[in-house]
């Protein structure tokens, strides 16, 4: 009889991943998630889960938690952690939409630092080839559930699939066996979830690090002989069917391994903090001012009306966001800080910038179009935007990719200098160029425990 789960196991705990392309990627990768980690760790949702853990945590543990001084048993760290690495919602995105980083590298982290404190050996190069399976496994179960545009999803992806395949690349990093493996990728799909009416809260980023605390832990518990169901994948009431219903298929679960899909597509490297649409948005919002502010004297007050036309992707048509957090996941915040200041930036969703007054004018001269003849798909959207002036002009903008996407992708020297701009403004400039040094030691020479000392 065939199994899907123990199929897609050996599969993809089969796969030597060990292309130096795409361990360079993956440490390219891992470098882009600690930045981002380090910005976010201050942020109020991950402080709030870390005092919580200090509070109940008997005693310390092996793995740091970033950011706050303390460590903690891995899967605690990994929680938070994750919570850290998402926040911002600075982290890549996939196609199909997901958040591949933030669900998975915290665990791996977690657990390869908890094994060098017991072996002495760095476990930079495993932690690599783990990562790389992970995000494979991740991509394979977002393609099974063929829910591909933003507009089609019940729920939010990465808490779906992120424990899944966190717990395959966890079982990796073990050396897990098969027949372990399986029941680790069968606990995690109990450990799944993430409800879209969360995002803009706090609770969003909890998404990601239950995901990979989840996953985490659904492997620690395989290797001490817990079990699952041998399919809890497949079949009438597995995880497929009980999340995506008829439209699951397994077909991109077994298909042949090519790179890796952190080559192909490979992420789209996040340049603004907030929901990857917004981007194009953003884009199309830059490049008007540039068009329109040639004296640098630009304000609302030049602006009579502001038209942007989009997909229909309901949950981030949102005219007037709650906290600047929420404004993350609006179309037209986005696009007004970006012709308002130029830039967009984590001081972009403070809720100081969010409610004042040249920000709230604006909001108020905004219309949206959502129109449903444009594609929703990342890869194959696009945007306008006419900016109507009070001297009579209109300046237009299309974006039909927004740089760091696949279309128009940006070098390694770009996601460097984002991760070395996030650090210093998280540790200083000292700290921030031990933590870079630390991360891109070749391979089989970094060190995880030296790394996460430097985000302490």
């Amino acid at each position: 009889m065939t199994n899907l789960a123990r199929d897609f196991t050996e599969l993809i705990l089969g796969w030597s991943a060990d292309d130096p392309a795409l361990i360079e990627r993956c440490q390219l990768l891992l470098t882009d998630g600690v930045a981002v980690a380090a910005a976010g760790a201050s942020e109020p949702g991950p402080t709030h889960m870390a005092q919580l853990s200090q509070e109940e945590l008997p005693c310390a543990g092996s793995a740091t938690v970033i950011g706050h001084g303390f460590s903690a048993p891995p899967t605690i760290a990994a929680r938070i952690n994750g919570m850290s690495m998402h926040v911002l919602d600075y982290e890549p995105m996939w196609n199909p939409p997901n958040h591949a980083v933030s669900t998975l590298l915290p665990a791996l982290l977690a657990l390869a630092e908890q094994r060098e404190h017991a072996s002495g050996e760095p476990q930079g190069e495993a932690l690599l080839r783990a990562f790389a399976k992970g995000i494979e496994a991740q991509g394979r179960l977002r393609l099974s559930s063929a829910q591909i545009e933003p507009a089609q999803l019940s729920l939010h992806p990465p808490g779906v699939v992120g424990p899944l395949a966190t717990a395959l690349a966890c079982a990796d990093l073990l050396g897990l066996d098969t027949s372990s493996a399986t029941a680790a990728l069968c606990i995690a799909a109990s450990r799944s979830g993430g409800l879209l009416a969360n995002i803009g809260s706090q609770t969003k980023a909890l998404h990601c690090g239950d995901a990979a605390a989840h996953g985490l832990e659904a492997a620690l518990l395989a290797r001490r002989g817990f079990t699952a169901s041998a399919d809890a994948i497949s079949g009438p009431r597995g995880w497929g069917h009980a999340y995506f219903g008829e439209r699951f298929t397994s077909a991109p679960l077994l298909a042949p391994l090519g790179a890796g899909r952190a080559l192909v597509p490979g992420p789209s490297w996040k340049l603004f903090p907030s929901q990857f649409a917004t981007h194009f948005g953003i884009a199309a919002a830059l490049d008007a001012r540039a068009q329109i502010d040639a004296s640098g004297t630009f304000s609302a007050h030049d602006v009579t009306r502001i038209e942007l036309h989009t997909p229909a992707m309901p949950y981030i048509d949102r005219p007037h966001p709650e906290t600047g957090l929420d404004g993350k996941f609006s179309w037209q915040y986005t696009a007004s800080i970006a012709l308002l200041d130029g830039k967009v930036e984590p001081a972009s969703f403070t809720d100081r910038r969010r409610f004042a007054e040249d920000v709230e004018a604006l909001l108020n001269r905004f219309t949206l179009v959502a129109d449903p003849g444009i594609s929703g798909a990342f890869d194959t959207m696009h945007v306008e935007i006419a900016v109507r002036l009070k001297d009579g002009r209109t300046v237009t903008s299309r974006c039909d990719a927004p740089p760091g996407s696949w279309s128009r992708p940006v070098g390694a020297e770009a996601v460097t200098k984002k991760a070395r701009d996030l650090l210093e403004s998280a540790l200083g400039h000292e700290r921030a160029d031990n933590t870079l040094k630390a991360v891109m030691q070749p391979p089989r020479l970094l060190s995880v425990r030296a790394l996460m000392a430097c985000l302490r």
